[in-house]
Order: structure tokens, then sequence, then C-alpha cells
């Protein structure tokens, strides 16, 4: 197996997915019609694809190749409208989150693929307990080495990531006491976590000859880690994002990982180490867990930071970029929501604490995710 030529593409430039739970409208549990809203969305014209996921409750949508933050805005919005149209003429709807709050994984089915199918396999109930919802976001790079630079740059911002978009503090029908629950399920795969530490393609392409040789892995699909390279689209891969509650949101943080691409990139404000990855495991389990309040430890200094307060601070210094980029404004929506409510998954908990009744929070959410 080749890993083959890594595409050119423009530096910078950004690509979104998004995982989407299908639900009915009665009692609010997952509703295993995949299928038939991908038929209605054919009708549809939109910027960007719709496709199938491993259960046949959940629906992808990925926008086109985007210049900016207003422009993911818009598309995201254009996919979104059509998705409930078609959603409205099933009688379900559409939500954010990165979990089913009560869905049970032993009713969820298999997606009629032979790559699903194959992947049902290998991995068994790990298959269906993936009926978790998440946000992907690509980073156009001109080259691989530049792109594994940006990859290993990025990753000491996984934390702060992860706490911003957590949205999954519910597992069927109990709350986990996590911001991000969802990432549990992902941790469970053999080939999750963080890539290996090479700063050039050439080394890359010998690690990956390497697995291959063991026939672990076929292709870089194999790989489940936090931010993988996507040779054939010439990205590296963000992936620890719990899907937003908002296209809003959504198309925020995605900016926010622009402007971030842009300092490190520009600015190389630290120099890249195996060391930064020292810390790595114990700042992830922090975010999952603790959200916005969990603790950051500073992989050059060894400080103790709230990732709260450490976030504000990025923030801070992407101003100058988010201007180039015309990305301020959603640098602004992710500072309203730091100093405001908080994470996705604070606003699930306080409509449960308000009504005491996982299908009004599944309720509630759907009607954020259709714009209401």
């Amino acid at each position: 197996m080749s890993l083959g030529v890594f595409s050119q593409s423009q530096s910078l430039t950004l690509g979104v997915e998004l995982e989407l739970q299908i639900v009915n409208n009665d009692d609010y549990d997952l509703a295993p019609v995949s299928g038939d809203l991908l038929r209605l969305m054919k009708k549809h014209s939109i910027p960007g694809n719709v496709t199938p996921e491993i259960t046949s409750s959940m629906i992808e949508l990925s926008t086109g190749v985007c210049t900016g933050f207003s422009q993911v805005l818009s598309e995201l919005g254009q996919i979104r409208d059509a998705l409930v149209d078609c959603a409205g003429q099933l009688d379900v709807s559409l939500c954010g989150g990165g979990t089913h709050p009560f869905q049970h994984w032993s009713r969820r089915r298999i997606f009629e693929t032979p790559r699903f199918h194959e992947l049902s396999s290998l991995y068994g109930y790990l298959s269906k307990q993936f009926t978790i919802f998440g946000q992907h976001v690509h980073i156009g790079c001109p080259s691989a080495d530049e792109a594994l630079v940006l990859l290993h740059g990025m990753s000491r911002f996984i934390p702060h990531l992860i706490a911003l978009a957590a949205s999954s503090p519910f597992v069927q029908g109990e709350d986990t006491g996590f911001d991000s629950a969802r990432l549990n399920s992902v941790f469970a795969f053999p080939l999750s976590g963080r890539a290996p530490f090479v700063q050039n393609w050439g080394d890359f392409e010998t690690y990956f000859a390497k697995m291959t040789r063991t026939g672990v892995v076929s292709g870089m699909k194999d790989f489940y880690w936090d931010i993988r390279p996507k040779p054939e689209f010439g990205t590296i891969e963000v992936r620890v994002l719990d899907t937003p509650l908002t296209i809003e949101k959504a198309a925020a943080i995605a900016g926010f990982i622009q402007c971030l691409a842009r300092w490190i990139t520009v600015e190389k404000p630290f120099t890249l180490s195996e060391d930064d990855y020292l810390p790595y495991t114990f700042n992830r389990f922090q975010a999952c867990r603790f959200g916005l309040d969990g603790t950051f430890v500073d992989p050059e200094t060894g400080e103790h930071r709230v990732l709260r307060d450490d976030l504000s601070a990025v923030l801070s210094r992407l101003d100058t970029h988010a201007g180039d980029l015309r990305a301020e404004a959603a640098l602004q929506y992710l500072r309203r929501e730091i100093n405001g409510v908080g994470n996705d998954a604070t606003w699930l908990r306080r409509i449960e604490d308000e009504n005491h009744l996982l299908p009004e929070v599944v309720r509630r959410a759907t009607r954020r995710w259709h714009g209401r």
C-alpha cells in the first residue's frame, strides 16, 4: 500500500464535516431513516455534500473548500436548510451534540455499505457504539512537510478545542460527569490518540510502510488519530470536536482553527518537540472530563492553568490574524460563550436540570439546530 502523492492545496483553506443525529418527533429517540433522507436530498442543490455514516440514524454533511469563516457559515446554512426541509417530509428532526442522551447502541442498524459492514465485522459492538457525532475540520496545506509541522503545532491546542466543542455529557440516559463523553468511545479504537512525532513526509512514509507491513492498516482511514494528514485532500484533519448544537458555533470553531493555523504558520510561536506530548493525554482527559474548567499543563513550562483562562489568552493572541482572515466574528462568538453559558455540555445539563426529562433536552436541541 502507498500513501500516494500529497495533494497541493491553498494554505489555510477550510473544509468542515458535521455528523448529525436523526431523531423522530414522537419520543426523540434516534430514527433509522438516513437512507430515506439521502434520497430526498438528491432533489436539492447544495454547495457541499451529504453522505451516510456507519449507523442508519446518522448523517454527515460536508462543505466544499472554503476560504474562511463567512463562507463556512454560508455553506453550512444552505445545507442545514435543505436537510431540515427533507427531515420535515419524513416527520423527523435533526440535532447536534456529540452523543444522543438516551439511545441504546444495541438497537442501531449498520448502514448498508461494504466499508461499514467490514468495520462492523472487525470491531464488533464498538461499531454500533460508534453512533457518536463529531465535527471534523480540514486545513489546507501547500506541502506535506508543512502539513506535518502544522499538525504537531496544532496538537498542543487539542484540549482547548475539546473543551470548546464539548457537547456530550449524557450517554444511555445517564450523566457521565464528562463534558465530552463521546471521545471515550473514540479512544476505545486501537489506532486512536496522537500521531507519531515526525516532521517530514519521507519519515512519515517510512512509518506508514512499517505499519502497512504489519497488516494492521491499509490506508490513512484506519488511523483514528486526534489530528491526521489527508494526502488526497492536501490537508490536516482535526477530529476531536463534538458536533456543536448550532451551525454558528461550528463555523466559529472552524474560524478559530484557521486563525490558530495562521498564527502557528506565520509566527512560529514555539519550537516543536516530542516532549510537547508528555502532558498530552492528561490535558486531553482534563478537557473531556471538566471542559473549560479543566487543567491545562503547559508542555514547555510545566505550569498548570485553567483551560478557560488559557483559551482566553490564546484568543487574544489571534486578533491580528483574525482581522487578516476576516474571522473577528468567529472569535467574538467564542468569547461570548466562554464568558457566558460556557460550552454546549453546560447548556444541555441546564436544560436537563430545568426539565428532568432527556427527550425534552433532545427536543430543545433540535430547535437550536433547526435555527428556531
